[in-house]
């Protein structure tokens, strides 16, 4: 089975967002963009486990306690770079708050043995990905100017409350994302 930990999105702030990709679709209708109900807050990408180690991750993700934050989503961009972008995404803002969530949690996965996070955890929405093939690397620069030219994008500020484990199931047309278990943030200060 391959999981993954993230926050969810309320249904508001991800409209906005898919009004913004079908602004932006016809820049780069050969791009695999995300459907809406794909749109997450990535906090910890695990991989294929087997079931006992899930069951070892869900009690481990149990002990992840963290206050309640604001989330805002804003502004567009490109990784790595505008000018040679392979991924087209929403910035998520989560003050130091949700960097520590993310951390409590790859702590709490590394227990279950899940191996931790080689880099920096680095917040953001996947809206569109380049594809494969010939050409591919140019199908995302024409939302370049798209960017560039329209008022930079604000989607609203949810309050993260909780953090869910997902199922993602790879299907034709992207993959298909299932809600395992929810973990509940309290007022309490991270581990």
């Amino acid at each position: 089975m391959r999981i993954f930990i993230a926050l969810d999105i309320p249904a508001e702030i991800r409209a906005r967002m898919m009004e913004f990709a079908e602004r932006a679709r016809p820049y780069a209708s050969e791009a695999r963009w995300a459907r809406p109900e794909g749109l997450h807050v990535t906090l910890k990408f695990i991989g294929e486990v087997k079931e006992d180690k899930l069951e070892r991750i869900k009690s481990a993700l149990a002990g992840v306690k963290a206050a309640p934050f604001p989330v805002t989503f804003a502004n567009a961009g490109f990784f790595p770079a505008p000018k040679s972008p392979r991924v087209f995404w929403i910035g998520v803002a989560g003050g130091e708050a949700l960097g520590q969530l993310a951390v409590a949690i790859d702590n709490a996965t590394q227990s279950a043995g899940v191996a931790k996070e080689e880099r920096a955890y680095s917040p953001h929405l996947t809206l569109a990905r380049a594809g494969s093939g010939p050409g591919a690397q140019h199908q995302l620069k024409p939302l370049a100017s798209f960017v560039e030219t329209a008022p930079a994008p604000q989607f609203g500020t949810m309050t993260a409350q909780e953090f869910w484990l997902y199922q993602s199931q790879m299907q034709r047309g992207g993959s298909k994302y299932t809600k395992l278990a929810k973990f509940a943030m309290a007022d309490q200060i991270l581990r």
